[in-house]
């Protein structure tokens, strides 16, 4: 690499690199190691938001908790990761992008400690908090960093990276949690993340470059944004993650969350856009790219999260995996969405990156028309064909919605972008998540009622069926009074099992229709080419 690509790329001056670095840059290989580091980073957050998920059993057992208490092992993360997200940009500026990203790492480390040490609910929740604070600028930073390092030629490669990480991270996190839980203990499913932090960090500090100190802002903070974004989103993700559970409106908890999560969302926008400092540059949305893209990635998050929510519990409740085996499905499909990204990669520097997502979206669609096809003899096999089509379609969608949604900002808005354009993913996610838990719920109720009506002591069908069980359960040396009430139960069972079917494959065709009726804000994006000038203000 020229000094003249080198000064554009790693700042105005190459002496801010160490010596080890810069030899790299010359030989133009330095940006990959950058992008190495932020996406080793980023993926450690995003295999915690899954990660904990299964080894939740364990923990509520160990740590004397109950379900509802152990719980919040999970939001507690998810509450604190999407409050940091759209703070990303102001920290980064307040800190410099260096220094923030090594303390995001080092924070990340230790907290992830201090959860493996944990020997009670509250310190571990506590814990857990830390890591989702510092966890979310990972995720907002790498993909900034990875715009900020690369030449507009080399964008769509750099993107690649940081999406198979998005994409892959929440496929992988269930199987590693699995693995660790079930032979060396919940623990470690925290402790995994010290050696990958400790590679991070040192690449961070060897080869990131030293922030210029003319650079990073000083002045007012600006408390009551940062307060009210606090409240808002954090009100909101709590109101998404525990709606279920207790019932949404009917709780007086839930109730008030979300009337706080309202008040806060509204006077946080009002005050963002009074203040000259503020915390969070919502003015960046004046971009009809970011506006458009960030509205689509709230429909990218809720069906790559959502489908990867309902396989899993459609195949331990209904197929009975185990909660390994449902983790192992979605390996081919993390591996297939691997090699798509190098394609894709290469594929988004030619064309329209609008075209790419209508076929990615109608691929994702037709992933959703596959697994609503769902019936009692669907095999592992056509599940995981299943999924590997949806990863293809969401590769299809999420690099070029990349470029589109955050190619056209200007330089110095780019963290800025990226914090509002990852929040709306993991917002998009909660949603979808919470829709379609109560959708699942409400659905499985209406086709038991249906199916129930159709079960008399005079269909034939029901009585050749409740015959079969007696005989099955009598054959076993039950006497006729105990076989007719276990054939009774069966019977019972069976009902809800295709209740239970019959939902999961309404959500499946639901979600692949959302992705068709979306389409249209495809037209708000811009074209996903190199359209900004490394340098422009």
């Amino acid at each position: 690499m020229s000094a003249a690509a080198s000064q554009e790329l790693y700042g105005s001056d190459i002496s801010r690199l160490s010596p080890l670095a810069a030899r790299f840059a010359r030989r133009d290989q330095l940006k990959w190691i950058i992008a190495f580091t932020a996406a080793v980073g980023a993926l450690m957050a995003i295999i915690d938001t899954s990660i904990v998920n299964v080894a939740l059993p364990d923990i509520q057992g160990n740590l004397g908790a109950t379900l509802t208490e152990v719980g919040w092992v999970s939001t507690s993360y998810t509450c604190a990761n999407v409050v940091l997200i759209p703070l990303t940009a102001w920290l980064n500026n307040r800190f410099g992008r260096k220094n923030y990203l090594v303390f995001s790492l080092v924070g990340f480390t230790l907290s992830s400690a201090l959860c493996g040490m944990a020997t009670t609910l509250p310190m571990l929740i506590a814990a857990r908090v830390l890591q989702g604070l510092t966890g979310g600028g990972l995720m907002a930073k790498a993909q900034a960093i990875m715009f900020e390092s690369f030449p507009h030629s080399q964008q769509a490669a750099a993107q690649a990276v940081f999406g198979i990480v998005m994409i892959a991270g929440p496929a992988l996190g269930p199987v590693l949690g699995g693995y660790l839980t079930d032979t060396v203990g919940w623990h470690w499913i925290f402790f995994i993340n010290l050696p990958v932090g400790a590679l991070a960090i040192a690449l961070a500090v060897v080869f990131l470059p030293r922030d210029n100190p003319d650079e990073i802002e000083h002045g007012r903070v600006d408390w009551t944004g940062i307060i009210l974004l606090t409240i808002g989103l954090a009100c909101l993700q709590t109101v998404l993650e525990e709606g279920y559970d207790k019932d949404w409106f009917s709780s007086r908890f839930i109730t008030g969350m979300s009337i706080a999560a309202a008040l806060g969302i509204v006077l946080f926008i009002w005050r963002e856009l009074t203040t000259d400092k503020p915390a969070v540059d919502l003015r960046v949305l004046k971009h009809h790219s970011l506006a458009a893209g960030s509205l689509y990635s709230l429909v990218l998050g809720a069906g790559l999260f959502g489908i990867l929510f309902s396989v899993p519990i459609f195949a331990q409740n209904n197929l009975r995996f185990t909660a390994l085996q449902s983790g192992l499905l979605q390996t081919p499909a993390a591996v297939g969405s691997a090699i798509m990204m190098i394609i894709m990669g290469r594929l988004a520097r030619k064309g329209d990156a609008r075209l790419y997502i209508v076929i990615g979206a109608i691929i994702t669609a037709a992933a959703g028309f596959l697994l609503s096809s769902i019936n009692p003899d669907t095999s592992a096999r056509s599940l995981s064909t299943a999924l590997i089509v949806r990863n293809i379609g969401n590769v299809f969608i999420f690099l070029p919605l990349s470029l589109a949604t955050i190619g056209p900002l200007p330089r110095n808005q780019i963290t800025s972008g990226t914090g509002l354009f990852n929040l709306t993913r993991q917002l998009g996610g909660s949603i979808g998540i919470a829709i379609i838990t109560t959708a699942l719920s409400k659905r499985e109720a209406v086709h038991r009622a249906i199916l129930v009506e159709k079960i008399t002591p005079y269909d034939p069908a029901t009585l050749a069926r409740l015959h079969a069980y007696e005989n099955l359960f009598r054959s076993h040396g039950a006497d006729p009074v105990h076989a007719h009430q276990q054939a009774l139960a069966l019977l019972d069972r069976v009902v809800m099992n295709q209740a239970a079917i019959l939902s999961f494959a309404e959500i499946f065709r639901a979600v692949g229709i959302a992705f068709v009726l979306t389409l249209p804000l495809i037209f708000f994006l811009g074209k996903g080419r190199p359209a900004i000038s490394t340098n422009s203000k």
